[in-house]
């Protein structure tokens, strides 16, 4: 377990489910710069009609392995018939923040919190919605001594854990927004390189920022296509830092990891989407120091753009500027500042 400064269970009373709240008081206060773990729990299982345990059960998962939060959940939260799918734990107020900072999320851990995961799709489902004539729900084991899902007989898929929803709270005035569409405030962006040992910048709409997680994923592939991925309660810990007037000029999240800098782009028109995508790639590499023609050519030289995933009302498309480009290396937020 990755040391932390606070740990944030998921009990009935810390989760919400299907709403991104600005209207939600905190259940939890941080000051800049600490650490949470923070429990959280699939809403796969508990968003049918029967029990966790009997859910779990039919596929030969053991009543000890499944999570009492997922019982106590299912038994006490109830969804309103207009929110989103997704239970998500939070929020989390974060002293000193304020609407125009920034809000770094560096993913220091992604905890698995059970062996087993559920991929669901359907009629309706997914980037296809015509290819199945009926629901689907496969409850997937994991070997976690060797870090695979296994899919079937002669399939083994690699681990990779990290969380669909990271977010902020949507401005004041909105209130709140449904679990299902991502935005500007992050949320179910399913941005599969949010593993350990990334980062995630979000522009802060609120005091406090009020942060949320949840929607963990085991793995999944680029565009999360027939509409989930392995739906699994993952423990994520994450330092939360605040950065002083740095949100202002956010338009999308943006992201880093060791090897690369993420832009984003968001739009219900998989075409606009990407042009948002190139059009903060070649911002951030304006900031650092190319002319608009230099930027827009690097971004066909040596930016592939990918589509985050494909399924969720608004869609994303992410662009990978590898960091090697450059000689001289500086943190996202800072080069996108100075810009």
């Amino acid at each position: 377990m990755h040391k932390h400064d606070a740990h944030l269970r998921s009990t009935p009373q810390n989760v919400i489910w299907g709403w991104i709240a600005a209207d939600r008081a905190p259940v939890l206060r941080v000051a800049s710069g600490q650490t949470v773990r923070i429990d959280t729990v699939t809403h796969q299982g508990i968003n049918t009609p029967q029990d966790p345990v009997t859910f779990f059960g039919a596929a030969g998962i053991a009543a000890g392995d499944v999570l009492k939060d997922a019982a106590e959940i299912y038994g006490s939260v109830r969804r309103e018939g207009t929110a989103g799918p997704h239970l998500l734990t939070g929020p989390i107020h974060v002293e000193g923040a304020r609407p125009g900072d920034m809000l770094e999320v560096r993913i220091l851990d992604v905890a698995i919190r059970v062996p087993y995961g559920v991929n669901a799709t359907g009629p309706g489902s997914g980037a296809v919605p015509d290819l199945l004539e009926k629901p689907e729900q496969k409850i997937i084991k994991l070997d976690l001594k060797r870090n695979v899902a296994l899919f079937a007989t002669d399939v083994e898929v690699p681990l990779a854990p990290f969380m669909g929803i990271v977010a902020v709270a949507p401005p004041p005035e909105v209130k709140r927004v449904g679990t299902k569409p991502p935005g500007a405030f992050g949320g179910n962006i399913d941005f599969k390189h949010l593993v350990a040992g990334s980062t995630l910048y979000l522009p802060v709409f609120n005091e406090g920022a009020l942060f949320y997680t949840g929607d963990g994923h085991a793995c999944q592939g680029d565009g999360e296509v027939d509409g989930t991925a392995i739906e699994i309660s993952l423990a994520p810990t994450m330092q939360l830092i605040v950065h002083e007037g740095a949100g202002r000029d956010m338009k999308w999240p943006r992201a880093e990891d060791a090897t690369s800098y993420y832009s984003m782009g968001m739009d219900a028109d998989l075409d606009q989407a990407l042009k948002q995508a190139v059009r903060e790639a070649a911002r951030f590499l304006r900031g650092r120091g190319l002319s608009a023609a230099e930027a827009y050519a690097l971004c066909s030289l040596a930016v592939d753009f990918r589509i985050g995933e494909a399924v969720n009302n608004v869609q994303m498309v992410y662009g990978v500027i590898p960091k090697r480009l450059f000689r001289r290396q500086s943190d996202y937020w800072a080069a996108k500042r100075q810009g």
